[in-house]
């Protein structure tokens, strides 16, 4: 990324669940938490660019996972769904990590609860998975998109995996930032002071 936060390169592209995309891009909430997919190379998480266009992945969503109050955020975004047979995918956001914090814990993970739309229930699956890796919390700075991409949908889209190659470059001039730099900065200081263990300082 250039100095001026324009991706100049192709990036990665990560994928998520749509209706966490939607919260990303309503400014709802700034933290994903990852473990990798199911069918990862690597069988783990890893940050494959600290820079990534946002991918919204439509299957698999768990009304039960998310909070009541945003419920709704589900059936709006399953709303503008074509379905399975869809022959695009839209992407209208892209991501920078400001930090990647490591959670074994889940007393610790409880602390951001009222920070994210999914339930604790959603929160202790994804740090029991693959118990003996750590849940990553990612601190995400997103942009919106001036005008959503559209990309013709191929096969290697989808499955249970984090990472998508996002073809061809794919320009993001004029990407705008969901929060201010003094709102962003003052949510990562309080997870990052929520998130922190016995000892650190």
């Amino acid at each position: 990324m250039s100095n001026d936060g324009t991706i100049t390169t192709s990036p990665a592209a990560l994928k998520e669940w749509a209706v966490t995309v939607r919260a990303l891009e309503q400014g709802r909430q700034i933290v994903v938490l990852r473990k990798g997919g199911i069918s990862e190379e690597t069988r783990k998480f890893q940050l494959a660019s600290k820079d990534f266009y946002l991918m919204p992945a439509y299957e698999h969503q768990r009304r039960e996972l998310l909070k009541e109050g945003d419920k709704e955020l589900l059936d709006e975004v399953l709303g503008e769904w074509e379905g399975p047979e869809a022959s695009h995918i839209v992407i209208s956001s892209r991501a920078h990590v400001a930090e990647d914090i490591l959670i074994t814990d889940q007393e610790v993970l409880d602390r951001i609860r009222e920070l994210h739309i999914w339930t604790d229930d959603f929160a202790m699956e994804r740090l029991k998975w693959k118990r003996r890796d750590p849940l990553h919390v990612l601190l995400l700075r997103v942009y919106r998109l001036p005008q959503p991409l559209q990309l013709p949908m191929e096969p290697s889209f989808t499955g249970c995996k984090s990472w998508i190659a996002a073809g061809p470059p794919l320009e993001a001039d004029g990407a705008n930032p969901v929060l201010d730099d003094e709102e962003f900065e003052r949510r990562c200081s309080e997870i990052r002071c929520l998130l922190r263990t016995d000892g650190e300082h």
